[in-house]
């Protein structure tokens, strides 16, 4: 349902009202730079303000400008990027810094449409920035926009489908302020995310409880609609993490998998998790290691949930004597401690590696 116009002004009046009262002063609010802002889009795609707000301190203070981010090392941007998962935005947000400063000289473009075109802008993001820098009237759809337009005004279509997604985008179009479009989409996105919450929302408080079609019918726990998401994949991680001296054997990933760039042990993937050493006897490499150096299991399982997949990972920790050199296989080395510290790994790898006490 498209409200008419003058429901629009009222709707636009009462959630400007409620957003003066309530946002939360972020850090990213208070500029209207568009690498700031950029960033700090970037950075909270899947991840809560209060986990992103470090990271999002901690790269201005590497890379105060596009300029820094586009001369920096991928490593290292990888590095920092550490522990927010999803290393794929930080690999995207890294070469659209370089396209930023080698194609458009630094200057990001003004509006939606040309800022969409760039490498992990999609449309949100884009409109994001667009509205937010450049006062552009467009509007900058989030999961928790969806939530607020669905419950409000009554849409029922999934949100994922291709329906759906015309009908948000039909209401986001006309409910849009043209006079300050950025207020706008920030009081939206911060309307969902602490008024119009996923679970109980207090609607009793709601300035919109008198025209919310969720409100009045109950339907509060099921708007918006939402099609279920695939089981995650199962797989079974098998890590030897072998030590000659000081030393870890480390090596980059490098594959169309989980975790490019980034660096971890090496890995047997199994089909059902395995036990026991014996359980390794068709690993060439695996056997001479075994039979010169002494191997003791890190005793846990290790669950690691991503977005479609969840990790069953066990930890064998072989020390291989220093007169030994074993024929590493792959693209392994050896790293000293300081070396490790400063590689860009996985989460789960340097969890492990401080429990163990070795950073």
């Amino acid at each position: 349902m498209v409200p008419d116009h003058f429901q629009v002004i009222d709707f636009n009046k009462k959630l400007k009202s409620w957003y003066l009262k309530n946002h939360r002063p972020l850090l990213w609010r208070q500029t209207t730079d568009p690498y700031k802002i950029w960033l700090s889009e970037i950075i909270l795609q899947q991840t809560r303000v209060a986990q992103g707000t470090p990271y999002y301190e901690k790269f201005l203070h590497h890379y105060p400008t596009v300029f820094d981010l586009a001369s920096a090392d991928e490593r290292d941007v990888l590095r920092l990027w550490q522990g927010l998962g999803y290393y794929s935005r930080a690999r995207n947000m890294h070469f659209t810094a370089r396209q930023i400063v080698n194609e458009y000289e630094g200057k990001f473009p003004e509006t939606a449409a040309e800022l969409s075109r760039l490498k992990g802008l999609g449309n949100y993001t884009a409109a994001a920035i667009a509205s937010f820098a450049f006062g552009e009237a467009v509007a900058a759809i989030d999961g928790n926009v969806y939530r607020v337009m669905s419950r409000i005004f009554g849409i029922q279509s999934d949100m994922l489908s291709n329906e759906g997604k015309k009908e948000f985008a039909a209401l986001a179009k006309e409910l849009v302020s043209r006079e300050d479009p950025a207020t706008y989409n920030q009081a939206m996105i911060e309307f969902g995310a602490i008024q119009c919450v996923p679970v109980s929302p207090d609607c009793s408080v709601c300035p919109f409880n008198d025209i919310c079609f969720a409100y009045e019918f109950k339907m509060q726990n099921q708007l918006p609609v939402k099609a279920k998401k695939t089981a995650a994949k199962k797989r079974f991680f098998n890590y030897f993490i072998i030590q000659k001296g000081e030393k870890l054997a480390m090596k980059e990933r490098t594959s169309k998998d989980i975790w490019k760039g980034l660096y971890d042990f090496f890995l047997v993937e199994s089909a059902k998790p395995l036990v026991s050493p014996d359980d390794f006897a068709d690993y060439e490499m695996l056997n001479e290691l075994l039979q010169t150096g002494i191997i003791r299991e890190i005793p846990k399982e290790y669950i690691h949930v991503l977005s479609h997949q969840k990790l069953h990972v066990h930890f064998w920790w072989i020390t291989v004597p220093q007169e030994k050199n074993p024929d590493l296989s792959g693209n392994l080395a050896f790293y000293s401690k300081e070396e490790v510290e400063e590689l860009p790994k996985p989460i789960l790898i340097d969890t492990v590696l401080k429990e163990v006490h070795y950073l």
